[in-house]
């Protein structure tokens, strides 16, 4: 058997063998082991540990005060027998299929304004994006006082400017979903900076040929934009879609819920259940069941984005 330096051969096939490191090689590998520790400790406590603790006590009736006791596969036969969890469901579906496409839409929009060449460029951006830092609990209190049928600055100027008299923004049935996916406006900005940057990352030469062609702007943004930009729209929809169905401090904050349970989310009736009624056993299932939820709508967007997302790959 023929050996060369650092590999071992028997006859066609080739196996490296593994190298020894040196000592510098191994001060930089446990200098990696105790940088990375605090976030190993940290995921192991507080994110992977209680993943696998509401797995468990989803197969239990557990009140907190007394010790679990396994039922097996009672709260999932519950759950499909609950009204509620039906109806906060539906509401977060309605509330899904309108967050998702405003929030793509208005991201969009405001990055390629903001993708323009003019003065005060930074500042705008700035001004944009700052809003999706803030705080969700201080978003809705402003937004509750914002939309306020009674002493509200949006219902004041439809009744000074047009003279109508604005919706019940959260105490109505119809409007209250609406006015939810309208406080999305303060939060797009985490989109729209990823817009901004697959924007500024596309090759100026193909709008100047397009432009050649006689190509104008509205066409050169559809055929040429669209398409190049599309991964990034597929990775928006895909985490809207994931934020949106854990939606929980509008409600919380504001309307608890009603008017008619018409925003009920399914966070809120998860929260409800676990910290309301101590039912951590049936929270825990109504948490495995939404992720089941969002993992399903994730696989989904992922094949059908197959022949609608362009890849461009480099052949080099």
């Amino acid at each position: 058997m023929e050996q060369k330096a650092g590999f071992s051969t028997n006859q066609n096939v080739i196996i490296p063998r593994k190298r020894k490191l040196s000592a510098e090689a191994k001060k930089e590998e446990r200098a990696f082991w105790i940088f990375i520790s605090p976030w190993i400790i940290g995921f192991l406590f507080f994110t992977g540990g209680p993943i696998i603790a509401s797995l468990v006590l989803s197969f239990t009736s557990y009140n907190v005060i007394d010790a679990p006791k396994l039922i097996g596969f009672e709260n999932f036969a519950k759950l499909f027998d609950d009204k509620l969890f039906y109806k906060s469901l539906t509401v977060t579906a309605y509330y899904v299929v309108l967050a998702v496409p405003f929030s793509i839409v208005i991201g969009l929009a405001m990055a390629v304004l903001l993708n323009q060449k003019v003065k005060g460029q930074a500042f705008f951006r700035t001004m944009f994006y700052a809003p999706s830092i803030v705080s969700g609990v201080s978003v809705a209190f402003l937004w509750s006082w914002l939309l306020n049928p009674d002493f509200g600055i949006v219902n004041g100027l439809l009744n000074d400017l047009f003279g109508i008299d604005g919706p019940g923004w959260f105490t109505s049935t119809k409007m209250v979903i609406p006015s939810m996916v309208l406080m999305q406006l303060t939060a797009v900005g985490g989109t729209m900076v990823i817009f901004l940057a697959s924007l500024q990352s596309l090759p100026a030469e193909l709008y100047e040929a397009a432009a050649i062609d006689g190509a104008n702007k509205v066409k050169q943004f559809f055929k040429i934009t669209v398409p190049l930009i599309s991964p990034v729209i597929l990775f928006n929809t895909i985490m809207g879609i994931i934020g949106s169905f854990q939606v929980f401090t509008q409600a919380y904050i504001i309307t608890r819920g009603g008017p008619d349970w018409m925003s009920y989310f399914y966070v809120l009736y998860l929260f409800d259940t676990a910290f309301g009624q101590f039912r951590m056993g049936y929270a825990s299932a109504q948490a495995w069941i939404l992720f089941l939820i969002i993992f399903t709508f994730t696989m989904l967007s992922l094949l059908a984005s197959k022949k609608l997302v362009h890849y461009e790959y480099d052949s080099k």
